[in-house]
Order: structure tokens, then sequence, then C-alpha cells
């Protein structure tokens, strides 16, 4: 991990390396958006025929039929695993179901004026797909995060696709009772869903995360089929100045562990901290490869001059995750996906089974959202109706904005309901 100081001679590069870390996001998508375009062209243009072709290619699909994982095979995955994996996904089931109930939005209606009602109506998306990976390490965990405030939030299709499925992803997927399931990854799943084939209908929004292929693919679709984010590599921030080195070393080694391109960042005041975790986090992953080389590429500590110029580097990041000292942090926090509290609050909790969603905004994006949420699978509807008595109150002024902007039909649209009898 590099020091960094934002005092003294280094401080300019300091400055040059914060301002680029806030520039970071979809710049490494260019590399490959050539060979997505072509992928998602394909898809699209030549249906089952191109998506056979790319997932027998890259997925290692043997034939059509082994397409869709059937019912059958996630309940013999769910029997066949281990009752401890049961109890687990079970639980963090609940946890997470519990939270999205809890975000839920509600229908309701009020009258501003007599004679006006104004409101919303709550409505589910009608179709969603669900992409988990199944790259390095199986995430059943996934699975859960994107389908559970799907299905609280009420909507009638959830597909999931994943390549290769493993079984624990496959016995998650009984487990929430999913009935539509493809072993599809990568662009071209992406293209599927958003466009539709023979064998696989489009959805009405695409979420969850991948790698660059499949992020590069939601952000080439995302005019024809919603999306959730453009998410990239996980990130993790710690800003403490009390903490211990061994609980922050391990929260950034687990987190690097995710991708040799996870950004793992320490911020403090105390420089004598600063350097302990330094070595606490060679040592926690010198026998985990990808934490190594994530560390060794991207991991970062900065040590700052004031408590105040922490907490503002850590709102200029926006990270992804970010542990703080105390529940008064939470006071100047203003840009993190999803916030860790206290010594207690290991990061990989948020991961499996606190209940928030792990499926987090990335690259900065943390400035203008938090993560997956149910809300991401409503429309919220307005709703206005208006009495006589309400028009007569309110219309002169609308059509007088009406008129202002010189559109005389709308004012029109308003004035000739005055001139109608009671009983019209």
């Amino acid at each position: 991990m590099k020091l960094i100081r934002t005092k003294g001679r280094g401080a300019r590069r300091t400055e040059e390396i914060l301002a680029a870390l806030e520039r970071r996001g979809g710049a490494s998508l260019d590399s490959v958006l050539p060979a997505v375009k072509r992928i998602v062209s394909d898809v699209r243009k030549k249906g089952d025929r191109a998506l056979l072709r790319y997932a027998s290619q890259l997925d290692g699909l043997k034939d059509s039929k082994s397409l869709r994982v059937t019912p059958e095979e996630m309940a013999a995955a769910w029997e066949a695993a281990a009752p401890a994996l049961r109890d687990a996904l079970t639980v963090a089931a609940n946890q997470i179901r519990e939270f999205a109930r809890r975000q839920l939005p509600s229908s309701w209606s009020f009258h501003p004026v007599p004679g006006l009602t104004t409101g919303q109506l709550v409505r589910p998306i009608q179709s969603v797909g669900c992409y988990v990976p199944s790259g390095r390490h199986p995430l059943p965990s996934t699975l859960l995060m994107t389908t559970i405030p799907a299905q609280v939030a009420g909507v009638e299709r959830i597909v999931v696709v994943s390549p290769k499925p493993a079984m624990e992803t496959m016995a998650a997927a009984h487990l929430v009772g999913i009935t539509e399931f493809y072993r599809l990854g990568g662009a071209h799943a992406v293209a599927a869903l958003a466009y539709g084939t023979a064998n696989l209908p489009c959805v009405d929004k695409i979420v969850g995360p991948g790698n660059l292929y499949v992020t590069a693919a939601k952000r080439l679709v995302a005019f024809d089929c919603a999306i959730d984010m453009l998410a990239g590599p996980t990130e993790i921030v710690v800003t403490s100045d009390r903490g211990r080195a061994a609980d922050i070393a391990s929260d950034l080694v687990a987190q690097a562990e995710h991708d040799p391109e996870a950004l793992a960042i320490f911020i403090t005041t105390h420089e004598e901290l600063a350097k302990e975790v330094i070595a606490e986090a060679k040592q926690r992953s010198r026998n985990n490869a990808v934490a190594h080389e994530s560390l060794n590429r991207n991991g970062l500590v900065i040590i700052a001059s004031s408590a105040d110029e922490a907490h503002a580097i850590t709102n200029r990041l926006a990270p992804e995750h970010l542990t703080v000292d105390a529940p008064s942090d939470l006071d100047w926090v203003q840009n993190a996906g999803s916030v860790f509290v206290g010594r207690w609050s290991a990061q990989p909790l948020g991961d499996y089974i606190s209940g928030p969603n792990h499926t987090l905004p990335t690259g900065g994006m943390a400035r203008v959202r938090g993560g997956l949420s149910v809300n991401d699978f409503v429309k919220l509807v307005t709703v206005q109706e208006y009495s006589q008595q309400g028009l007569r109150t309110l219309g002169p002024s609308a059509a007088f904005l009406a008129e202002a902007e010189g559109l005389a039909a709308h004012a029109e649209s308003i004035r000739t309901r005055f001139a109608r009898r009671p009983l019209d």
C-alpha cells in the first residue's frame, strides 16, 4: 500500500492522485467497447443463433436444451447443499427481505386545496433480469440481493442469468422460488435480456454487477432497457483515527480479494496508525494472491492534516463501502454507498447478512445514488383529480402560466371547462 500525505513536499502529488480518483469510473470500459458492441449487435439482429453461439464459446454451454436451469436442478442443488449452508442462506434471505419491506414506498393521497386530490401510486416494474456473476467465486448472495427486493416490490417476472452457475447459486434460487434461470453470462446475456430472443423474452430492466464486458453492455443497452447502475470493481474506504489496525487491515484485505482492480483506501490523521495498518495489510494478504495484487496496485493510505480534511477527502471519493469510528461520524458523511459504523461492523457482514443491499454504486456514483433497493423495482405513478371547485381555484393561475409560455391551447384546455354548466 502506498502512503501519501496532504501536507508537505508530496502535497501536490497527493492532490493529483485524489483528483484522478474522483474521475475514476467508466474510462476502463472503452477498452472493451468495440468487442461488446459487436456482441450486442449480433444478438440483437440474429437472436438465438448468435446467443447460443456465444454461450457455447464463452459459457461452455453444451446445447440449447441446457440453456435453462430447470426447477428440478435448483431443487436438487438445495437438497445437496450442506445444512449449514441452507441455514445461512435462509437467515440472509430473511434479513434482506425484511429490510426491503421497510424500504418499500407507499401509495398516498392528500387534498392541498378544496376540490383537488393529488397523490402517488406505487406500482412494480413488470419484468427484471438479475445478473449474477460466476467468475472467481460463486455468488449466491448476489442472487438473494437482486431477486428478493424485486419480489418484495411485486415484480411479476424475475429472470436470473448466470454463467456456469454454481450449486450454491442454484440452491439460493430454489430457496427464493426463482422459476426462470438461464446459464448465460457476459455481454450476450445482457443483450438477450434487453432485446429478447425466442428462448429468452426481453425484460424491462437489468440489475446486478458484472465484469467490464457486462458493464459495458449495460451502458450500450441503457437507452432501450432500463439498468440499475454501472458497477465497477469493489471499493472500500476506512476513515478512522482510533480504530484497531488489525480490524482496519482485515476489512481492506477482505474487499481487495474481490478483484485485482479493487480499490482499498485508509484515511487517517494519525501517522503511527497508518503505518500499523500498512504492516497489518501486508501480513494479512501475503497468502491471498488477489488481495496482495490489488493492495500493491491500488492500495492507498492517506494521512490528512485534520479530521475535517479527512472527512472532506472521504466525501470527495464517494466510496462504495465506508467504515467510520462512531455513530457521530454519520453527521459528516454525504457520499457513500453503504456505511459501517464501529469496530464490530466488519464490512463482509454487509456482503451477506445485514439486510441492506450489497449491490452498490462505484466509480464515485455514490455522489448521486445509493445501493440497489426495492425502489429500483417500482414506479411512482402520480395522480390528480379536480372537482369543479378545484378547477375554479387553481385553473386561472394555470391558464396564466400557459399563456406566459406561449402555449395558447394549454390555456384554452383549462378555460373551456369554466364555460360548461355544472351538470356537464
